[in-house]
């Protein structure tokens, strides 16, 4: 069974300032994990020490791996460039790596806070992204429009 929806105007983006909105927010979103992305790289011994001490394998080939990944969807879901992939690749990091690097249940006392904040800011990021990834197929105003 399959659902319709019909929207006014024909596109996801109708309504006045939508398209406009829709940009800003893809802006945003794509430079916040840029910026994630590249501390990856700036930052790499101290974020795989904090990545070992957390029980990742590996993570001196983990952290630039993820940050590539972080780098690849941010500047995708930016310009529009490969949007399926791109967000496909910010929710699998965010899924992967938010009970691990921010297990607040499992933090000492007086980490459990920050923990918390953290884990709870990726729950969101997911959920923004799984708004990014369902409409991903669909043709994105002010994008360069390569996909698969």
């Amino acid at each position: 069974m399959t659902t319709e929806i019909v929207l006014q105007g024909g596109s996801l983006f109708g309504s006045p300032g939508a398209e406009v909105a829709f940009l800003l927010a893809r802006i945003v979103f794509g430079l916040v994990f840029v910026f994630f992305g590249l501390n990856h790289f700036t930052n790499a011994e101290a974020m795989s020490g904090y990545a070992g001490a957390k029980g990742v394998p590996a993570p001196e080939l983990a952290v630039p791996f993820t940050g590539g990944m972080l780098v690849f969807g941010g500047l995708g879901v930016l310009l529009g460039v490969f949007p399926t992939l791109a967000a496909g690749a910010i929710l699998v990091f965010l899924v992967v790596t938010t009970p691990t690097m921010h297990d607040f249940w499992a933090a000492p006392e007086e980490e459990q806070m920050t923990e918390m904040t953290q884990f709870l800011k990726n729950v969101a990021l997911v959920g923004m992204t799984l708004g990014v990834l369902a409409i991903s197929q669909s043709p994105w105003p002010f994008a360069a429009g390569i996909g698969l």
